[in-house]
């Protein structure tokens, strides 16, 4: 059967997230608009910098829990690396929609309401009540989907 729109861009953000080098979670990413893509993105380390991959997981040696002390972490979010590379390439994603494996977390929910994007369709919940809050508050529709089998 031919997938909808959203299942498509949610199975691509599936493919993304097979580039993160992140040891918790492999989160994929992209922001499209009127069905086209604009960017992606994966969470990993920042650029010309070592991937926990390959030296570790701080989180993991100070035993961070998920969705706390967010700024302990070697890597950039998915959500984030999609905004950063609109940034860098001249890209407007006011008005577009995110599609994720997961959740967003308060961090990157704000980067959402000021990119000016409309939408968040995920796969995963995310253990963030803030998150959530501000972007009710934000009038942004953040919806956990289904892949069918």
């Amino acid at each position: 059967m031919r997938p909808s729109w959203d299942e498509y861009f949610l199975e691509i953000a599936k493919v993304v997230s097979g580039r993160s080098t992140c040891l918790r979670r492999q989160v994929g990413a992209l922001i499209v608009k009127d069905k086209r893509i604009l960017t992606t993105g994966y969470n990993g380390a920042p650029r010309n910098l070592a991937h926990c991959l390959d030296v570790g997981c701080l989180r993991e040696e100070v035993g961070a829990e998920s969705g706390h002390v967010h700024e302990l972490c070697r890597g950039l979010h998915a959500e984030q690396n999609a905004i950063i590379q609109a940034a860098m390439h001249g890209v407007s994603i006011d008005g577009g929609v995110l599609y994720s494996t997961h959740q967003p977390c308060v961090l990157c929910s704000k980067m959402i309401i000021n990119a000016g994007l409309e939408a968040i369709y995920y796969l995963e919940p995310y253990p963030d009540e803030l998150a959530e809050r501000l972007l009710a508050e934000a009038g942004i529709l953040s919806q956990k989907m289904k892949l069918r089998d």
